[in-house]
Order: structure tokens, then sequence, then C-alpha cells
């Protein structure tokens, strides 16, 4: 049969193959006979016989031209891409009615581009290319030779969720529900929370404020305007806490009952499949961040010795030490970021500086856009783009050479197929972690002013705890947050003491909580977006660290190795793509040494005190 088979439109699909069985010799009742047969088995008995090919949809056309190849029963079916331009349904027909081909002992050769397909329903495969046969073999087989090194990866990513992979028309029945389920609940949070307005009071009158200037307050020099612009950004969270609670609700009900349909056994574990790290690494991973805590509270301390304060609360942590906060024009912040990345690598810096210079960057915060950072990268074939709110803060510099590391690393990555193009989940933050790092050591080894210096060391610590001690609350609170809910609903003040227990863990009795944190989970959108991403951060800031500390005392012999790293995209697994520039994460005691790295640093900020 081929892709698209040219029949008389005219024809009634049983007239069709009535035709179609007189050339194939067979005729009177036997021919009739089969024909009934045949329009059974691709499901239409009653369109077959009553109306014409004309009225017919493609996967309706498929199916009638499978019915006129098997109508004289052969013992070879040749079948050109059977699915393609097929409704989901249809294709699902096809593909059940080659398996029962199969099982009836017929040889069914058929071409195919949807590697999943083939996976499916294939014993043997070959791979063709401008009309030569390349390779033929089982999928294990052809995965297992040299030539396909390349691909192995993506091909094993396929293979490994297969054992909880449902039959197909129940992943359709899911992923229809999903429009109206957890899609529809994601979308909701999101325009939720893009349409929030909040209003305070600011150098003596009441101004309107986006979400992301909010929060860029927890910088600012006064604590009374830390205080008020985080509570007044948690409490108009609180005032549409029926909604916010609703979501989460039923996002964790839905992803609990997902799950246990598939047969998972917790509800990181997909998470854990497809960043390829076992369920017992992860766990390792957050002992070894929890039994670090220490050094977290041992800052905060510090930290409210440098304020003046007997104890900071929550909404002073990122609070700037110095008595005037300096504030970066955007032109001079993006010729810093730039800067620290030509340093390090001259063509890295051009490709930073291409992100400006082409405007793909939307820089500054306004009603409506979304909050946060990120950075987009399509294809390898098409440029990425980078969302930026930028308030001109040490912070929002940060950032800028936080979200160029990401534009970078999708750049590089182009040398990658579209099917290996992006990097492994916990090695999506490598770049834009190292390139902060290296603004950091630039901005340091330039600086002699003992205050401004102080500044920097304080910045890079709390970011760290940012990025690895509270992803780990993060994670505790989402693990906790889901096993829970498959108990039943749970009220807003229930979910409020799991996130207040999990931060008490990580602030003991160094940090404050103010009342409004009770809300401080309502407007975390990897908690909808991504679920149990936040430990990819973790992970990726402790190898970075491991990164730069041997980028600082290998030097050039590091760059080639890391620009590897870089480049391979999602090629190779996590622990493979870290061993291009020389890490094992296997190591025994490797997770510690990024939080010694974290404890040298806060050592070095004692000795500015």
């Amino acid at each position: 049969m081929p892709e698209e088979p040219r029949f008389y439109k005219f024809l009634h699909g049983a007239e069709l193959l009535r035709f179609h069985g007189t050339l194939a010799g067979l005729s009177g009742a036997a021919l009739e006979k089969r024909i009934g047969e045949m329009l059974a088995l691709v499901g239409l008995d009653e369109a077959g016989r009553d109306r014409p090919l004309s009225s017919y949809s493609k996967g309706m056309l498929q199916r009638i031209g499978l019915a006129q190849a098997l109508l004289h029963d052969p013992d070879l079916v040749i079948l050109d891409e059977p699915t393609a331009g097929v409704d989901p349904l249809g294709a699902r027909e096809i593909r059940e009615l080659i398996g029962r081909l199969k099982a009836a002992g017929k040889t069914v050769l058929f071409s195919t581009h949807l590697l999943t397909e083939a996976e499916a329903l294939a014993d043997r495969v070959a791979i063709l290319h401008r009309g030569r046969k390349l390779l033929e073999g089982t999928t294990e087989a052809l995965c297992a030779l040299p030539e396909a090194a390349t691909y192995t990866h993506f091909l094993n990513g396929i293979r490994k969720f297969r054992p909880y992979t449902l039959k197909e028309n129940e992943e359709r029945l899911l992923t229809r529900k999903d429009l109206t389920g957890i899609n529809a609940f994601t979308k909701l949070f999101d325009e939720l929370s893009a349409s929030l307005k909040y209003r305070m009071e600011m150098d003596g009158e009441e101004k309107e404020f986006t979400g992301e200037e909010l929060l860029s307050m927890l910088h600012h020099t006064s604590p009374d305007v830390r205080f008020r612009a985080f509570t007044t950004f948690l409490e108009k969270h609180a005032e549409n806490g029926i909604v916010f609670g609703s979501v989460f609700n039923n996002m964790a009900l839905d992803h609990g009952q997902e799950m246990e349909l598939r047969g998972y056994t917790t509800p990181i574990q997909p998470t854990n499949i497809g960043n390829e790290i076992p369920d017992e690494a992860v766990e390792h991973l957050m002992a070894v961040t929890e039994a670090n805590y220490g050094l977290a509270q041992e800052y905060f301390r510090l930290k409210a010795s440098m304020l003046g304060m007997e104890r900071i609360r929550n909404c002073d942590v990122y609070a700037p030490v110095a008595e005037v906060e300096r504030k970066y024009a955007f032109d001079e912040a993006r010729d810093m970021v730039v800067a620290s990345y030509s340093a390090y690598d001259p063509e890295f810096g051009r490709i930073v500086g291409a992100f400006f210079d082409e405007r793909r960057v939307d820089v500054m915060p306004r009603p409506g856009k979304s909050g946060g950072a990120f950075a987009m990268g399509v294809s390898p074939v098409a440029p990425p783009f980078l969302l930026l709110n930028y308030t001109g803060t040490l912070r929002d510099l940060a950032t800028i050479a936080h979200e160029a590391g990401h534009g970078l690393h999708f750049v590089l990555a182009q040398k990658q197929s579209m099917l290996n193009y992006h990097a492994p989940l916990p090695l999506a933050e490598t770049a834009s972690v190292f390139g902060e790092m290296l603004l950091t050591r630039m901005l340091l080894d330039k600086e002699s002013d003992p205050a401004v210096r102080k500044s920097l060391l304080c910045a890079k610590i709390e970011d760290i705890i940012a990025t690895t001690f509270r992803q780990t609350v993060l994670t505790r609170f989402e693990l906790r947050l889901h096993n829970e809910r498959q108990n039943g609903l749970l009220s807003n003040d229930r979910v409020a003491e799991i996130w207040l227990e999990e931060n008490a863990r990580l602030f003991g009795d160094s940090v404050e909580m103010i009342p409004a944190y009770r809300w401080g989970w309502s407007y975390i959108s990897h908690f909808i977006h991504a679920r149990f991403y936040c430990y990819s951060y973790t992970f990726a800031e402790l190898l970075v660290l491991a990164l730069f500390q041997s980028y600082r005392e290998k030097g050039e012999s590091f760059k080639p190795g890391y620009r590897r790293l870089l480049e391979s995209g999602g090629a190779l697994s996590p622990a493979n793509t870290a061993r291009l520039a020389g890490i094992d994460i296997t190591e025994s005691g490797f997770w510690q040494k990024g939080y010694d790295f974290l404890g040298g640093l806060i050592g070095e900020l004692k000795a500015t005190l």
C-alpha cells in the first residue's frame, strides 16, 4: 500500500474491494465473504457499503487501502508510511491492525519516520539513506553499533519510559483529559499570576507595582520596604488563595493518579528516570545538602551582624550589606556580562554579545509580562532568545550572566541534531551558573574596596544558598505535598504548615519567617510547570562549583573539555557529559566538595569583617 492510495472516489468501499478482488482472481461468494471480512477487519463495516470514498477521512482511506492490500490474503504486506497524516485515533487503529497481522503470521514490511512506531511494532529495523540500506537488525543490535553512537542516548531515552507507557487508547484518553485537566489548571495559574496587580505606599504615595518589582525590593536597603514589599506580594496571593489552593490540589491529585496508572512507585520517579539519576542518588544529594544546613545558618547569623540586627527575617536574606545599594544601568550591566564571558573565551563573548546586538532579549518588566527570567532555545537552526525583568540590582546583573549562559549553551549545542539538542535536565543549569561564577570572579578580581568585595561575596554566597539549600527545601515540600494529597484534599492551612516546616529546617533559629510567608508556596511556578525540577538546580550548582574549581586549578587546559560538555547538548547521560570536562559525579564525597567550597567563601567573608 502506498503512502497516499489513489482510488476512484465515486466508488463505495465495498465496490473498490470488489473491483480489486476481481483483478486478483477472486469471484462469487468467496469474494463477497472476503470483502465482508476485510471491511470488518479495518472497522469500515457500515461506511464501506453506504458511503463513497470521496467522503472518507485520511484515516479511513488508509484503512480501506489496507483492506485492498490484504484482500487476496498475501503472506507479505508492504506498507509505505501507513499512519502519515492520520489523526491519533486512526493511527492507533492502523497500528493495532499491523499488530494483528503480525500475530496472524504475516510478514509486514513498512516504512516510517516515527521512531516510537518502529520501536513498538518492529522485530527488525533497517535504516535507509538516499535509497541505500545502511543498517539492519534488532533495535538492541542497531543501538550497539558504532555508527549509532550519536543517537543511542536518544533512542534509549525513548525506551526507558516503555515500562510505564499505557496502551495507545489509554494514552490518547489521558492526552484528551489533560486539555481540560492539568493543562487547564496550568493556564489558569499562569494567567492569574500574570494578571495580579499590587499597590503599596512608596516615597509618600501609593503606587502600582508588578510582582517582579516587589520581589526585587527584597534587595532594598530599607528593612521596612523589604518587609512591606514581600508582605504585599504574598497577601495578594492570599486574596486568591482559593484559586491557588485548588490549582495545587488538582495538580498533585492529577499527577498522583497518573503515576498510579503508569505503575510508578513515587511521585518523583518519572523525573528521576528522565534525568537518568536513580532515586537513591537524588535522595543522597538532598541528604548531603540537609546535613550542611548549618553553613546557611552560620551565614544568616553573619548577615544579621552585618545588618546590625539580632536576627534577620526571611525578607532580609537578600538585603544589601552596603549602606547604599548600587544600581547598574542596563547598558553597563550588559557590557560587564559580555566582558566576563570574553575574558574566559573571546568566542563566548561574541556569542553572548549577539543576543543584545541582534535584539534577541526582552529586558524590562511591564504589566502582564511573565515574571522571572528564562532562555528559550527552540532548535539547532533557530536562534535562541532571552527574557529578563531587569530592575538594576546586583542580582539582576547576575541574572543577565545566568540567562546568557543558557543562551550560550543553546548556541554551542546547535552542533547536535534536534534529537540531541537540549541538555539533560540536571545539566541544563551548568552554563548559566558557570557564567555567574565568571562574572563574580571578574568583579572580585577588579575590586579593591573591602565594602564592595563584601557585597560581592554576600551576593554569591546567597546565590549558592538559594540554588542549593532553598531548592532542596522546595523539593522536600513538593514531595510532602504530593504524598499527602494521595490521602485527601489539603486545606491551604495544611499546605502552609508543610511549607513552613520545611523552611524551618533550613532557617533553624537564625531566621524569623514573616507571617505572610505562609503563602510562599503559592507563587512558585516550577511546582506547576516542571514537577520536581528544583533539585536539578542543586545538582547543577554543586557540579559547577566543582567545574569552576577545576578551571582555577587547570587554567587553559580545562577549557576544551568544558566546551565539549556544552556542545554535547543531550547526546549523553549527565554522568557521561560531566566526564567530558573531567568530572566524576559518582565519586565518593563529590557533593560535599561543593559545600566545602561554600564554606571557603564564608571564611573569606569573615576575613573582611
